[in-house]
């Protein structure tokens, strides 16, 4: 008795070293695309906006982060976001200002200075939420003026633009720092179904690496339930299967659930996968079935992020493919990135490799991976939208338990024992974390 609880006391210190690197995500102020809806009648212009101001105004790079709580300036969003709408709305002629001197509107190469017609933001949003304000701008065209480009400021993050009241209308997706292309004031500028299609892949993939942790956690925790490859298509594909139906139907609007809901149960799928793991070494009957479950509520969870984007309906089923496209490549990239990491721990396990040139191999990937956590990588971290550190402490820690299961390879189960387990309740530990969090707190 007393030996299997120091196993389990090693086993849950592990796990809370592995989880203390990752648990900043839980609180995190999701940085949402402003939303721009762009109408043209009469010589006038108006661009109507669904926008997150404090994070405009923050002086956060918001091309950089996934959510503000990551940025160095982070307290800034935060002091902006716990003042009253008045103030903000005070504030926002100074932000127009900087845009109107870039200009973010030019009409036939000129520039087209905005004006606020209308500015509300909502009262009473729970401050661990972005607070969404409607801003309607306009403006008075050069006369006979044939389109419209708008250059979105760099560090503003992502822009959907979507051209009303005409046909064939002009939808893009604007990163920060780039302009569209010219919009004819007459339409005519809407995208092709492949090109929608293509805009949506890297969305997809995007919302699983980086920004997907959740997602990350509950597809690695498919992984480590066994060694063998059968089990993993099961689990992948009767996940793939649920997620893409419900995100179908969540997209266009034909389910909804309160994200107040799905999200307290995601962090529980998490846990489940991830204990299941601790007491089970292979599939058992009904993990497929739960699977399949678990994978509607992700599915509903990615729904939301695809309806943030408010794709036109003529647009909606190529983009929504395109986006699904990107998730499951994002899916793919994590478990090959796992297998990769484990593959010569799994080669000794089963009597095919060399262990001394696999611990050799371990011990300079975890030195590394730990190095890496020191040296200042900027341009890194802005690709990952995160602390290098957040994902090196994992892998250092994960290349030490694939070296004590070369070491051990002797007991039973190496892999298991010094890999799969810790790894497992390192998952069930954070995803419990979440849960409390995201219900109580």
């Amino acid at each position: 008795m007393k030996t299997t609880l120091s196993k389990l006391i090693l086993k849950l210190a592990y796990a809370l070293v592995l989880s203390s690197g990752l648990t900043g995500f839980a609180q995190a102020h999701e940085v949402l695309p402003t939303i721009g809806d762009l109408n043209s009648a009469d010589g006038q212009v108006t661009l109507d906006m669904r926008i997150n101001l404090e994070a405009l105004l923050s002086g956060i790079d918001l091309d950089e982060v996934a959510d503000t709580n990551d940025a160095e300036n982070a307290s800034n969003y935060d002091s902006l976001r716990a003042l009253p709408p008045q103030k903000i709305i005070a504030r926002a002629p100074e932000l127009l200002a900087q845009w109107n001197a870039l200009p973010i509107l030019r009409g036939d190469g000129e520039p087209v200075a905005l004006e606020t017609v209308a500015l509300t933001i909502p009262e009473g949003v729970n401050e661990e939420l972005p607070r969404i304000a409607e801003w309607s701008l306009q403006a008075t065209l050069p006369q006979d003026t044939r389109g419209l480009v708008v250059a979105w400021p760099d560090g503003a993050g992502a822009f959907v633009l979507r051209q009303q009241g005409v046909e064939t209308p002009y939808t893009g997706y604007l990163e920060g720092g780039v302009e569209s292309p010219e919009i004819l004031l007459e339409g005519g500028g809407q995208q092709s179904a492949w090109e929608a299609f293509a805009t949506y892949i890297p969305v997809g993939f995007d919302h699983i690496l980086p920004k997907g942790l959740d997602h990350i956690l509950f597809v690695l925790g498919l992984f480590f339930l066994s060694t063998q490859l059968r089990p993993l298509i099961w689990q992948v594909t009767a996940f793939t299967a649920a997620h893409t139906v419900t995100l179908a139907l969540g997209a266009l609007g034909w389910v909804s659930v309160p994200g107040s809901i799905v999200e307290p149960l995601i962090a529980a799928s998490i846990v489940y996968v991830a204990v299941e793991n601790i007491f089970l070494a292979g599939l058992s009957p009904w993990r497929p079935l739960v699977i399949f479950g678990f994978g509607l509520l992700h599915g509903l969870g990615f729904a939301s992020v695809l309806g943030e984007f408010g794709l036109p309906d003529d647009q909606f089923i190529p983009a929504l493919i395109g986006f699904n496209v990107g998730v499951e490549v994002g899916q793919l990239t994590v478990i090959a990135v796992m297998f990769l990491c484990v593959w010569q721990a799994l080669r000794v396990m089963r009597g095919q490799g060399d262990p001394r040139a696999a611990k050799g191999l371990y011990v300079a990937l975890a030195v590394i991976a730990l190095a890496l956590c020191i040296i200042p990588m900027p341009a890194v971290a802005r690709l990952l939208e995160a602390p290098v550190a957040v994902f090196m402490i994992p892998l250092a820690l994960i290349f030490t338990g694939c070296f004590l299961s070369v070491q051990f390879r002797q007991v039973v189960a190496p892999y298991r024992r010094f890999v799969a387990i810790p790894a497992s309740v390192a998952i069930a530990v954070i995803g419990a974390y979440w849960f409390v969090e995201r219900v109580f707190l």
